[in-house]
């Protein structure tokens, strides 16, 4: 009776660890396909005085599932491009760089689309908090150094026209 028993267990830790194989290569390969940009607005990013400063073409991130992912698994963004994360309200916010494989500027604005807060160069797969330093309603998502490249400040903001 112990040796069924034990060989039922064996066979059941089996095929248990066959199916969860299969399905952990089957979420490996998804991951594995290039994710490529898909421009859903444009935007431009002003200073006080009026003049402008970058135009830029984004992504948005603007229901749960996206604002989760934003740019995980990318591998690359040209100088151009950014992702706009838009959320219902303003509040203090808190980003991270779990899966996001390039350097990014995250430039958090209020309700009013203007900057609050830039956090510079977050670290690629980094786990560590991202604060805004004011509360945020929307945070733009660039390559590390063009916050710094197109010399933004707090105050200047974002005009976002969408698609």
């Amino acid at each position: 009776m112990i040796r069924k028993n034990a060989f039922l267990s064996l066979l059941f830790a089996g095929i248990l660890a066959t199916g969860c194989k299969d399905k952990a290569e089957t979420v490996q390969e998804s991951i594995s396909e290039p994710i490529t940009f898909t421009q859903e607005a444009e935007a431009y990013l002003v200073k006080t005085s009026g003049d402008t400063i970058q135009h830029i073409q984004l992504e948005i991130a603007d229901d749960d599932y996206q604002r989760e992912t934003g740019l995980m698994y990318r591998n690359s963004m040209e100088q151009d491009q950014g992702m706009l994360f838009i959320f219902e309200k303003e509040e203090p916010r808190g980003f991270y760089m779990k899966n996001t494989n390039i350097p990014l500027d995250l430039i958090f604005l209020d309700s009013e689309n203007k900057i609050v807060s830039i956090s510079k160069n977050a670290k690629p797969k980094s786990l560590e908090t991202i604060p805004s330093q004011e509360p945020a309603q929307y945070v733009l998502e660039v390559n590390a150094g063009l916050s710094d490249q197109w010399k933004l400040t707090v105050g200047d903001s974002l005009i976002l026209n969408r698609e």
